[in-house]
């Protein structure tokens, strides 16, 4: 379970017994949903969960860890300092078990949907159901930047949740969180959703999340935010959580960015992003001002990118980015994550006002632009969590120094704690310069212990140890 920093209780009873109607002993009826009612004649969620908790799963993985080694072992000069008695012998790895949640989304094909992070550098996946029937798991594919994942189980007499619109979501509506928090087997919780198209969380590359104060903890990643008509409307991710517990504030991915992404993932094994091309920020009074346009919402286009889709699209520097495909755009992350669920070679109609005009601009996406490849091989892991490219001629250094810049950072991750910030430019490692991811990859795994990194931070030059 994500933690964004250092995350209600029941209010159903009051809100049923106003609308409850003796139409029947077994279930009484509102205008959407049916409100039901135990022997006693007091409303229960019972009969919902019995349908629904079969298909929310508990996944645990065996993963490596890379023991941390004093590095003065590995440093020549040093070393003979420790040649007059033999040298410690310490394990590089050892054997980890962690666990998380899933929720089967397709019982016949068995694709079980979890969070990225839960299943990250996981050497064995094992499944979990309800009735403690336990499978291997096959990763399908998974997507750190929206921290999703696809599992495949080979099983049978499967429950699978179906899918609701996260876009029709309200604020006030009632909500189920259903996962497996610290471990304690499946749990139930209960709240409303309190927010929508949450971001600028730091946690993921796109971030449109729902805030719940439904109690999410940890173990509780890749759990089932459901309504109480039984549809998975989000993948339980996070929580703020000052003490490591709940403190009503989680969010969750909504079930429409992850079914984009799943249908990529079982297409391809991976999503294949397309790019718009532009570099923007969100749209201000204070920029309205001085742009001379009137103050509203959207995304300022303050680049467009040589030989991308925007400038084949004669998109413009000053252009505000107001909707795609008809649906508002409220800001430059929000752009973002609607461009980042999109194919290569999708065609958009981005709405755009310029010089006081709306108008309607078609996009065809294209491979590149700000493009971030995570690296995850075994040999690089120590910078697992950072995104990493190439200097790209539009960087601020790019000709002034040589080597390869970090776009971005997952929160919690092993280079996050580390020290390793978003515009970091890796110039050597253990002092030898590197020129490109590849070098960098290459150098990374030649090196048995620590990783001493030389990095460009501002006008400042640092050594980072990265264990």
């Amino acid at each position: 379970m994500r933690a964004v920093l250092p995350r209600f209780r029941h209010a159903f009873v009051a809100i049923w017994i106003a609308t409850l109607t003796v139409t029947s002993p077994a279930i009484a009826q509102t205008a959407d949903r049916p409100l039901f009612l135990n022997d006693d004649g007091l409303p229960t969620l019972a009969p919902l969960l019995a349908e629904v908790t079969p298909a929310v799963v508990n996944v645990s993985v065996e993963s490596l860890q890379t023991l941390d080694m004093n590095p003065l072992f590995n440093d020549p000069f040093f070393r003979r300092f420790f040649d007059m008695q033999p040298m410690p012998q310490q394990p590089r790895q050892r054997r980890q078990m962690s666990a998380g949640s899933g929720v089967i989304i397709d019982a016949d094909e068995g694709y079980v949907l979890t969070n990225s992070h839960v299943v990250e550098n996981g050497e064995r996946i094992l499944v979990t159901l309800k009735d403690q029937r336990q499978f291997e798991a096959e990763m399908i594919g998974n997507d750190p930047g929206t921290d999703i994942a696809l599992l495949k189980i080979e099983a049978s007499g499967l429950t699978a949740l179906d899918l609701g619109d996260s876009d029709r979501l309200e604020v006030g509506d009632y909500v189920l969180a259903i996962g497996n928090p610290f471990g304690l087997g499946q749990t139930v919780t209960s709240g409303i959703i309190s927010a929508l198209g949450r971001s600028g969380l730091n946690i993921e590359g796109y971030e449109d999340f729902i805030q719940t104060d439904a109690s999410i903890n940890p173990g509780n990643s890749g759990g089932a935010l459901v309504t109480l008509n039984g549809q998975l409307v989000g993948i339980n991710t996070a929580i703020i959580a000052p003490s490591g517990g709940n403190v009503g504030i989680g969010f969750a991915v909504p079930v429409n960015m992850a079914e984009a992404v799943v249908d990529q993932l079982i297409k391809f094994g991976e999503v294949q992003r397309g790019q718009l091309g532009v570099r923007v920020q969100d749209f201000t009074p204070d920029l309205a001002e001085a742009l001379g346009m009137d103050t509203g919402v959207g995304a300022v286009i303050t680049q467009v990118e040589p030989g991308s889709a925007a400038e084949e699209a004669q998109m413009q520097a000053g252009d505000l980015i107001v909707a795609v495909d008809g649906r508002p755009v409220v800001g430059a992350a929000d752009l973002r994550s609607q461009i980042g669920l999109r194919r290569i070679g999708a065609q958009i109609e981005i709405g755009i006002l310029r010089d006081g005009e709306q108008i309607e601009i078609t996009v065809t996406l294209r491979e590149g632009g700000q493009t971030h490849t995570r690296q995850t091989d075994r040999g690089f892991d120590q910078l697992s969590g950072a995104y990493l490219r190439d200097l790209a001629p539009d960087d601020p250094l790019f000709g002034d120094v040589s080597g390869v810049i970090v776009a971005q950072v997952d929160a919690d991750s092993r280079a996050a704690r580390s020290g390793l910030q978003a515009g970091d430019v890796i110039l050597a490692v253990n002092r030898v310069a590197v020129g490109s991811v590849a070098e960098l990859r290459e150098e990374s795994a030649a090196v048995k212990g620590a990783l001493a990194l030389t990095i460009q931070r501002g006008t400042a030059r640092v050594f980072l140890l990265i264990r």
